[in-house]
């Protein structure tokens, strides 16, 4: 234990004095490569703002070259994946991945490689423990504490080692710290979440313990999942009362409004509390069962968040919700048939109701589960026309897949615009379905294709 908590004196020491060397070269090269891209750009994105949109060439490459990047935490997009990437001045970094398994598959070489394949490795580790832990829920807390003290003592081993050959700056010490002690952090939060904590004083400050090493008023990591996630987690564990059942809650207004109020008294960076609020607030406004309670919900939104474009992104959510109730015209967008032409999604409807599904070509499993159930809904409800829409502009290869796969060719179609069909039809997940009514009105905006209620409900 004493190990533990003296690694954490110096994350914290880190953490509240991270500052940059210097670099005589404040250029940043960074491109790559991507096997069976599912389009032909990625977009390159810090603090939820696009910086770049970087266009494949003929090879499936990409590359660019930044006079100037402000050392931070990136992501890049290539739909419907993303990545965390790591960026500083004097970087000169070369991606590899495969889309077809996105997370496995991307490595990095060139300087300023190591930072970001061990965030990629950490990622996946503590992905493959996920398992492993949750199985361990039912232990008492002295012994689960001590499984994720001897898993952050490896991780520690991991890290030294990799930052003895590298020379990290103290900002890249940081983030690859925080990448694995975080997310311990948020497996202790959700284990106290599940079990209730409603344990003897002495006992609950004992497992609590690890807190008093966190930083809630980071802004280096504002936008960093596993801190984000660490921070939601928190707030939950703060936010329900012990003789209460988390599952029964999350999904209540009451609960969103409380993780507001908790977080407003107890997070204190500006940006981090901005960033957290708006991501409770997807929480609510997404859950679309509550829909006659968001009004309330956006009042105390209001006081919280004082970002104007999180605010604004959150009352157009809101409101794209609304076009999306029943009795309501779909949005039109455009889409491509299978002749690879644009087409307005007005052409979808024959006067016939209507399933509308979703697949990813870089997903084919998910997709295969896709028609297994298309076929027993075709079997037992014929009257329905049933749409299969790509998230990703079809090609040769996708509609040669399909015509294997015995689909119909002329119900497939593709989005060409994912952002804005997105928000236009409010695509979060996969599993979505939209069901139209003969009269080519909305009967369902927001149903799930795999839910086992979801044939009773056509």
């Amino acid at each position: 234990m004493k190990r533990y908590y003296f690694f954490f004196l110096i994350i914290a020491s880190v953490f509240f004095n991270s500052c940059y060397k210097k670099v005589a070269n404040s250029r940043v090269f960074f491109g790559g490569q991507i096997i069976n891209p599912s389009s032909n750009y990625l977009i390159l994105y810090k603090n939820n703002i696009t910086i770049d949109c970087l266009l494949l060439d003929s090879n499936n490459s990409f590359k660019r070259s930044f006079n100037y990047l402000e050392p931070g935490i990136y992501k890049i997009e290539h739909i419907p994946e993303y990545q965390t990437v790591l960026l500083e001045p004097g970087d000169s970094i070369w991606a590899r991945v495969n889309s077809l398994d996105f997370k496995k598959s991307i490595t990095f070489s060139g300087k300023g490689a190591s930072k970001n394949n061990f965030l990629i490795d950490m990622e996946i580790k503590l992905e493959n423990e996920s398992d492993f832990l949750s199985s361990k829920y039912s232990f008492e807390s002295d012994l689960f504490s001590l499984i994720i003290d001897s898993l952050v003592t490896e991780k520690i081993n991991q890290w030294r080692n990799m930052d003895s050959i590298n020379d990290l700056t103290a900002f890249a010490q940081k983030v690859t710290m925080a990448s694995y002690v975080y997310p311990y952090g948020t497996l202790r939060e959700r284990y106290a979440l599940l079990r209730g904590t409603n344990w003897a004083l002495l006992k609950n400050r004992k497992y609590f313990k690890y807190r008093q090493f966190f930083n809630f008023e980071e802004t280096d990591l504002a936008f960093f999942d596993p801190y984000i996630d660490y921070v939601l987690n928190f707030l939950n564990e703060k936010s329900l009362d012990s003789s209460n059942y988390y599952f029964q809650n999350k999904q209540k207004t009451e609960f969103n409004i409380k993780r507001l109020q908790i977080l407003e008294n107890e997070i204190f960076g500006r940006e981090l509390k901005n960033n957290i609020a708006r991501a409770i607030a997807y929480d609510e406004i997404l859950n679309f069962d509550n829909h006659s309670e968001h009004d309330n919900f956006l009042q105390y939104y209001f006081a919280v968040n004082s970002n104007t474009t999180f605010l604004a992104e959150v009352l157009s959510l809101h409101n794209d919700i609304k076009k999306m109730e029943k009795g309501s015209v779909l949005p039109e967008i455009n889409i491509q048939n299978s002749k690879l032409e644009t087409v307005s999604s007005n052409i979808i409807f024959n006067r016939k109701p209507t399933v509308i599904y979703f697949w990813s070509q870089s997903q084919m499993n998910h997709y295969r589960k896709t028609l297994r159930i298309l076929e027993m809904l075709k079997k037992e409800k014929p009257e329905y026309r049933y749409v299969g829409i790509s998230i990703q502009p079809l090609n040769k290869m996708a509609l040669q897949v399909n015509e294997i796969l015995k689909q119909n060719i002329e119900d497939q179609f593709a989005i060409i615009n994912f952002e804005n069909a997105s928000k236009k039809w409010i695509i979060t997940l996969l599993n979505k379905s939209i069901v139209i009514d003969s009269n080519g009105k909305i009967a369902n905006g927001f149903a799930n294709f795999f839910d086992a209620n979801f044939f009773d409900e056509l």
